[in-house]
């Protein structure tokens, strides 16, 4: 059975918050990247970053991070992006949903070993399940769930939505 948690309006206004957000964090920056987790992550950090470009001309790059989602530490995650461009950048890494972060410190690896100035975390959804210390900076919705359920986020032209089950 699938419980709606967000529609499609509701995850563009949450998009719209958290670039609002990381701009306000990152106001002293000429350029962020929004570094996006394959798969629902980086149509997220897409979205995001289109909404940047929307509400300021600050300089936005997107950047592709590839990795295991099911077993993220069996492999260094991949950037499509020349990591030496990095140093001393700000970066957003995104996800769809923070399960129980393993997925999120992974993806962090690349950044950190490429000297970024700033590195932060965003999520469409916080399952508020942690097995590993990371957070999300910036996030549209946390829901406490059991261990048994899953969030589900389906991003479809006009009808964005994400599912409970």
């Amino acid at each position: 059975m699938k419980e709606l948690i967000l529609d499609h309006q509701k995850i563009a206004h949450t998009i719209r918050r958290i670039a609002f957000q990381i701009l306000e964090t990152f106001s002293d920056e000429s350029e962020i990247i929004i570094a996006g987790i394959h798969g629902s992550g980086s149509v997220l950090a897409e979205k995001i970053a289109n909404e940047l470009r929307r509400i300021d001309e600050l300089e936005i790059k997107v950047v592709r991070v590839s990795l295991d989602k099911h077993h993220p530490g069996d492999r260094t995650p991949e950037l499509d992006i020349d990591v030496a461009y990095l140093k001393g950048k700000a970066v957003v890494l995104v996800d769809d949903v923070l399960n129980s972060g393993a997925t999120l410190m992974h993806g962090c690896l690349p950044f950190l070993h490429a000297g970024v100035k700033k590195l932060k975390t965003a999520v469409l959804v916080n399952r508020n399940h942690k097995k590993f210390p990371i957070k999300a900076d910036f996030k549209g919705l946390s829901l406490s769930t059991s261990s048994f359920e899953h969030i589900e986020v389906v991003f479809e032209e006009n009808n964005d939505r994400a599912y409970l089950k």
